[in-house]
């Protein structure tokens, strides 16, 4: 027998029982039951492939594990619908009751000869599977019941689901005590209509509705005597009070801080921490201070303008807060006293102030953790939740106001100047004062990383993590992710969608995600429906949503609106990132019209150069332009010690050389792979799929010109890749030179079995197209090699937008879909 791994595993189980069973054998006999019940086991392995689902167990019911909620939603409502169908195929309601639960789990294999002996392939144990077991026998027949974990993730991934997805009913039946489970649990109910019941469950010995004593039967009849009484008399007794009608979810706008001490130390540093400590609530969301100063330009005020009770208040009707806070500090009586007022931004009046009085600067920052925690039980959140959520600001900020006040001025001039020197000083100063300060290194790597220094981010995610004692949940979490971009996708998305269940209106969080689904999955719909949750208005970066939005529509030839939302995005003030809302002419041959807005953007004021000039020449034919400028990029990059950029460079030059004989092809191959092996690893410490995607390009390059031994070595050197298996994009192209292989070791027919199902996805590369065309005319098909030519001339926007991990499969694109539209137009269609 193979050993338990000892790490638990986040896994979606679900249950499913098939309802009178036994009934149902007795009905039919033993060989029609056995017919019937070989159709159901055709239907289930069928459903496990599509939905990406492991089988552990069944007799008469199943057990299956999943990666996500949404497979295992997509398989129990596609089982609901087969069970129907088949049933009414042999006059008999087939029904089943489903429970679907995400937790961690033990997973093994067991040993073969243990297998042999009668143990099952795989093994899964731990408390996740007798709550899904427990939902599974709570459901009524047809029912699918949902965890409280599992349903906020599948409910946001529905989309996935298409069409389907958007008449799906989802029902909370409130909290429900089970046996053995110590604590009550919310459920859900999701189905279709006319094909799940949609109703409450029943009671059963083992589960029951956790109702509290005022809303049981007997209170309750006490209770509407005692209410009928008290009523009138109440109204007259009491008045409402001035409340706003805040909920969970809702934006708060911060104020600037009055520091009425006189202490300079306090001006910048208390108004940063009462912004830290607050932001730590998963109940109230705080409008960003970009997001503030972008608004206030808006209004036409200055960036630096301060932030009253006047402007504070526009804004917050501006951008949809419910409240605006205005932090105080003063000394009275002898101490520091912090306040906090909540203004209705209505009608610009107090609602209420809380305050918290300490001994000496010293107190400042737990008074403002006291304050803070104050505002937020009063705007509804539970307390148990603000104890439990609450990290103090000298354990998750600094204890240091000097290092806070050195932070909060670097924090702000990251955001208006963006002067490098400074503001990098700024935060040494900062971990100079307090070397334990993590969320100032935390700050130095978004900042890098916004100025495209992907290594020295990643550096400093990474001293950030060890120090966890001084991070916030919710910042510790969100730097694990930063870290897990640069590791495989799966664990990554399984990640973030935990991280976004709880932390589901952190918009930047989504639009990584939204590129990750683009880049690692080449799925622009999902991808599209991802960031589109961020076009609201608290987002300080709509406008670059918007352009995100047109790039996916231009990736699905949805020209016409693609353009609209570069517009959008214009309109509120975007002047850079213009490459993709010019390619959105390109694709219609007007590039007069590309070069006019790429110019008019802050990127594009020095013309086409480096990536973005290469792809542009090659589109244009002219190959000699464009490989002058992958040369001047190649330059820049060896000149920048920029390994990752260097070896794109010379993956376009190659390219060019190879695509379009623009200089020797079999030397600018070597080039590359002799820069690989020189700059290979550096490359890949960065972002480790980029050496074996440059290797199977190459291979993909060999093959173009039929040079059977340069594919063979490229499959060679990455046979053993664990990247091949973790990236979907490096996996397809791997996919696409295996069969290019089989191309040419004259086995056509084995080269289309193998691309065909890849080419009916819409996350089929562009590669794969072409390599079954390449395929079909190998094997005489002139009608299929035509219907992928015509793909190829036709699927402009995602030739130009398909990146993939290293972002080089853009020139092999651009020259194949050229050459696909300049054979069409010689030939007449």
């Amino acid at each position: 027998m193979s050993a338990i791994t000892d790490i638990p595993q986040v896994r979606t189980l679900l249950l499913t029982d098939l309802v009178d069973s036994t009934a149902l054998v007795e009905r039919l006999g033993d060989t029609v039951a056995a017919t019937l019940f070989r159709a159901h086991d055709r239907i289930v392995l069928e459903l496990q492939q599509r939905w990406r689902g492991r089988l552990i167990d069944r007799s008469d019911g199943l057990l299956l594990i999943f990666e996500r909620p949404i497979d295992g939603l997509g398989f129990a409502l596609d089982y609901v619908r087969g069970l129907r169908d088949l049933g009414r195929e042999h006059k008999q309601t087939l029904q089943a009751r489903a429970g679907l639960h995400v937790g961690e789990v033990l997973v093994w294999e067991n040993s073969v000869d243990a297998v042999r002996l009668g143990a099952k392939s795989l093994e899964v144990e731990g408390l996740a599977k007798p709550l899904a077991g427990r939902l599974m026998a709570l459901a009524r027949p047809g029912q699918i019941l949902l965890s409280a974990t599992a349903e906020p993730l599948a409910h946001r991934a529905a989309r996935e689901l298409g069409e389907r997805g958007e008449l799906l009913v989802w029902k909370s039946y409130g909290r429900w005590r089970f046996k053995g489970v110590p604590e009550a649990q919310e459920i859900f109910e999701v189905g279709e209509p006319g094909l799940a019941p949609l109703r409450m469950p029943s009671h059963t010995p083992k589960a029951w509705r956790d109702l509290p004593l005022w809303r049981r039967p007997v209170a309750l009849a006490a209770e509407t005597l005692l209410l009928a009484g008290l009523a009138l008399s109440g109204w007259f007794l009491t008045r409402p009070q001035p409340a706003i009608a805040f909920t969970e979810r809702d934006w708060v706008v911060v104020g600037d801080l009055r520091n009425l001490t006189g202490d300079p130390r306090l001006d910048d540093s208390l108004e940063q921490a009462f912004r830290i400590s607050l932001e730590q609530s998963r109940y109230v969301n705080v409008l960003s201070d970009l997001k503030v100063r972008e608004t206030l330009q808006r209004m036409q005020k200055k960036a630096d303008a301060q932030v009253d009770r006047a402007a504070g208040s526009e804004i917050a009707l501006r951008d949809g807060a419910r409240a605006l806070l205005l932090p105080t500090v003063a000394e009275v009586g002898g101490r520091l006293r912090v306040s906090a007022e909540v203004i209705d931004p209505r009608t610009q009046t107090t609602v209420y102030a809380v305050t918290a009085d300490g001994k000496g600067i010293e107190s400042a920052l737990g008074s403002i953790d006291d304050v803070t925690d104050q505002l937020r039980e009063k705007l509804g959140e539970a307390m148990q939740n603000v104890q439990k959520t609450s990290v103090p600001l000298p354990n998750v900020a600094t204890p240091s106001l000097d290092a806070l006040k050195a932070f909060a001025v670097a924090r702000n001039m990251a955001s208006t100047t963006g002067d490098r020197e400074q503001t990098l000083g700024l935060y040494r100063r900062a971990l100079q004062l307090d070397p334990q300060f993590a969320l100032a290194h935390a700050d130095i790597a978004r900042f890098y990383a916004s100025n495209g220094e992907v290594a020295r981010s990643l550096e400093e995610w990474r001293k950030a993590l060890a120090i966890p004692q001084r991070l916030s949940p919710q910042e510790k979490l969100g730097i694990e992710l930063m870290v897990m971009q640069h590791d495989g996708p799966d664990q990554y998305f399984r990640k973030a969608d935990q991280y976004l269940a709880l932390y589901p209106d952190d918009y930047r969080t989504i639009g990584r995600l939204a590129t990750n689904t683009w880049h690692q999955r080449n799925d622009f719909r999902a991808a599209e429906a991802l960031v589109r949750r961020t076009l609201v208005p608290q987002y300080e970066r709509v406008a670059l949503s918007h352009d995100t939005v047109g790039t996916y529509l231009l990736a699905q030839e949805k020209y016409d609106a693609a353009l609209i939302e570069y517009r959008k995005a214009r309109d509120l003030g975007l002047s850079a990132y213009a490459e993709y809302y010019a390619r959105a002419f390109d694709v219609r041959g007007q590039h007069a019209e590309a070069d006019k807005v790429y110019m008019a953007s802050t990127s594009g004021r020095d013309g086409w150069k480096g990536e973005a000039a290469v792809v542009t020449w090659l589109d244009r034919g002219q190959p000699a332009d464009a490989a002058k400028a992958a040369q001047a990029w190649a330059s820049k990059a060896d000149a920048d010690g920029d390994a990752l950029e260097s070896l794109r460079a010379r993956a376009a030059i190659a390219s060019l050389a190879v695509l379009s004989g623009e200089g020797d092809a079999s030397a600018a191959v070597r080039d590359l792979l002799a820069a690989l092996d020189a700059k290979g690893a550096e490359a890949e410490a960065i972002y480790p799929p980029v050496a074996v995607e440059l290797r199977l390009y190459a291979g993909l390059l060999a093959g173009s010109r039929d040079d059977r031994a340069g594919v063979d070595a490229a499959l060679r050197r990455t046979q053993d890749s664990a990247v091949v298996r973790d990236y979907p994009t490096v996996g397809q192209l791997q996919q696409v030179v295996l069969a290019e292989q089989e191309r040419l070791a004259g086995k056509p027919q084995a080269a289309i079995a193998r691309l065909s199902p890849l080419a009916k996805r819409d996350t089929a590369l562009v590669a794969v197209h072409w390599a079954l065309m390449r395929a079909a005319q190998a094997s005489g098909d002139k009608l299929a090699a035509k219907a992928q030519a015509e793909w190829l001339a036709t699927h402009r926007g995602r030739v130009f937008v398909e990146a993939t991990t290293a972002e080089v499969l853009r020139f092999f694109n651009i020259a194949v879909s050229g050459e696909a539209i300049r054979n069409r137009a010689r030939t007449g269609g």
